[in-house]
């Protein structure tokens, strides 16, 4: 793993932003794209860059299960408002979290990743070592697949909900053998609450206990840290 550490986010974002301008140059189409708080800055430079995706596809790691598209906390909506309406891509692929053909989800979303290989995956990491929302304990070959989220990252994902009881307690996501399929990753962490996770996937071994732990065995990682979340380091 390649590990640059930043005393700031915004420079954290800046140089992940290069990664992507880079990516592009060298010939990259897909671009798997994360959630969550953590990737926000990377999205609010890449809206201010020159950086032209109207020929590529994004692919989303996951979706709450049980919440439409139209949901103001559905992950449809995040990349909408933070990323896509802004800088649009070609074609933008996110899992349905209102199916009502789980299993047909699950294999069409397969079928995607599949035809549209991932040249650059973004991702966050829970402070329980997840990554999409592959719990501890998740099959290090697993593909997309519906799972039951974690007291701690209900808990966690809380915090953008007006009634923590409205918090999806399932999502559909990405397996690790998705993920890890792609050909380059970018892994983001910022503050000290992440470092336990972060340390853990760097220092010990490879556990289906701590899912992000299975990109020691990609040959191209890099995380992008703060000083909080490489405080453990």
């Amino acid at each position: 793993m390649d590990i640059k550490i930043f005393d700031k986010q915004v420079d954290a974002a800046s140089y992940t932003v290069k990664i992507f301008q880079a990516a592009i140059d060298q010939g990259a189409e897909v671009f798997g794209l994360a959630t969550g708080s953590t990737p926000i800055p990377v999205y609010d430079q890449l809206v201010a860059s020159d950086i032209d995706f109207s020929e590529c596809v994004s692919i989303n790691l996951d979706e709450y299960y049980g919440l439409n598209s139209d949901h103001p906390q559905s992950y449809h909506q995040f990349m909408a408002d933070h990323l896509f309406n802004k800088k649009p891509f070609k074609k933008s692929y996110l899992p349905d979290g209102a199916t009502d053909d789980l299993p047909g989800e699950l294999a069409r979303y397969d079928q995607i990743i599949q035809a549209h290989p991932i040249d650059l995956q973004i991702l966050g990491i829970g402070e329980n070592g997840h990554i999409g929302f592959n719990e501890p304990g998740a099959p290090m070959d697993g593909h997309t697949q519906l799972v039951q989220l974690t007291d701690s990252t209900i808990q966690a994902n809380a915090r953008f909900f007006t009634d923590p009881s409205q918090v999806p307690t399932q999502a559909i996501s990405m397996g690790l053998a998705s993920i890890s399929s792609a050909k380059q990753i970018v892994l983001l962490a910022f503050g000290a609450n992440k470092a336990d996770a972060i340390a853990k996937t760097v220092n010990g071994p490879l556990s289906n206990q701590v899912p992000a732990s299975i990109l020691k065995k990609h040959d191209n990682v890099t995380l992008i840290l703060d000083q909080g979340a490489a405080s453990q380091l």
